[in-house]
């Protein structure tokens, strides 16, 4: 079973993440896990820790000479701004730590705080927000990139964009070599594909600055080349198309998600949904006249591009707090104030696409299964003869 975990706080140590059921023999390049970890860190709209940081991953375990080995991988990214909570954040308590610390007793309407110290018993919110933060996703990027790794193996690619700013929205569809243009940008604004409706999300963005306030928006995951067959329908949680929406909605700020064109088929009559079926004989597949679906039918891939959005809402750390209630004294106070990002959706685009890259490898191996990359790749290559031979 492929499965990965994180640990690590905000202003921490360090960052982990690791990688549970990899097959030996998977390319890994550290080169390749930065960029993604460097395109995380873009976008117009983030606050002043990308400004400290420079992520960076060291594999600690698993890969050998650029390869995985079979074994767990371990990733680790660590924190720069560590250096300045040393003090108020130490592992062992020490004589007069009290003194050091950096208590949040004020907390951020939306945000994870005033439920994590009900939770837990807290009243400081400072252990609740080092772990909820979405810095937490830094490692998420790093082991999403060897699941990129991974699918690259068998022709798939996991790409995204952003299709919407606040009000301002990208109105049609990105065709594929616009967004291969868009992931090899060397610097980022929006991250979305038309100039023009990127200076129009840059003009939200910049009345949030001024207003001090913040500004959610749609990113767009795309994924191609998947091969029918992935998921399943015989269970509620073995069905793809659920398993990516947790995988998104997991997020830090992604309220929603959508398959395809979900939204838009809510309002329509079935005639005008459902994805008509061909069959292309000198290519000996199957086609849809459309992708409304998403790429997926009934939990299960149906080989056509696999498309799902995370609807993010503004982050909950304001310039211009809310009201709130000190935990301590139970009175009225507004809202902590933490260094925080204005827009955060380009980013968050980014980390969609590890979500999408790790829950496909997961069904690539429970379909394909093996102990090597060479094995899996003879299974899998099995299996499209078999359905060209359907």
């Amino acid at each position: 079973m492929f499965r990965f975990e994180t640990a690590g706080e905000s202003h921490g140590q360090c960052l982990v993440a690791t990688l549970t059921g990899l097959p030996a023999g998977v390319p890994v390049s550290v080169a390749a896990i930065n960029r993604e970890l460097w395109r995380r860190q873009q976008g117009f709209g983030r606050g002043g820790r990308m400004k400290i940081e420079t992520d960076e991953a060291g594999i600690a375990a698993g890969v050998r000479h650029s390869r995985t080995i079979g074994a767990p991988v371990a990733l680790l990214i660590r924190n720069k701004d560590w250096q300045n909570w040393t003090e108020a954040m130490p592992v062992e308590d020490f004589e007069g730590a009290d003194l050091k610390r950096k208590p949040v007793t004020r907390p951020r309407p939306g945000h994870a705080d005033l439920a994590g110290c009900l939770k837990y018993g807290f009243h400081d919110a400072r252990y609740i927000l080092e772990r909820s933060s979405a810095r937490e996703t830094t490692a998420r990027v790093a082991a999403g990139a060897i699941a990129k790794a991974f699918l690259g193996e068998f022709g798939i690619q996991v790409l995204s964009h952003v299709v919407a700013v606040g009000s301002v929205k990208l109105g049609r569809s990105a065709a594929w070599e616009e967004l291969v243009a868009l992931s090899q940008r060397p610097e980022v604004l929006l991250a979305c594909v038309d100039a023009q409706v990127e200076q129009e999300m840059k003009a939200v963005v910049d009345e949030a600055y001024r207003t001090g306030d913040t500004v959610g928006g749609v990113f767009e995951v795309v994924a191609q080349g998947v091969p029918p067959g992935l998921g399943s329908h015989t269970a509620w949680d073995s069905r793809l198309d659920a398993r990516l929406a947790q995988a998104i909605v997991s997020i830090q700020a992604v309220k929603g998600v959508e398959i395809g064109s979900a939204a838009e088929s809510a309002a329509s009559f079935g005639s005008k949904v459902q994805d008509t079926i061909h069959y292309d004989g000198e290519g000996r597949r199957f086609t849809r006249g459309s992708n409304r679906a998403g790429g997926i039918e009934g939990g299960i891939s149906n080989g056509g591009q696999i498309v799902v959005r995370g609807l993010l809402k503004p982050i909950s750390t304001l310039r211009r707090p809310l009201e709130s209630v000190d935990l301590v004294t139970k009175e009225p106070s507004l809202a902590a104030y933490e260094r925080s990002d204005v827009c955060v959706v380009p980013a968050a685009a980014v980390v969609g696409e590890a979500m999408a890259a790790l829950v496909l490898t997961q069904a690539m191996l429970e379909k394909f299964g093996g102990d090597s990359l060479a094995e899996t790749k003879r299974n899998y290559e099995g299996y499209v003869q078999q359905v060209k031979d359907f």
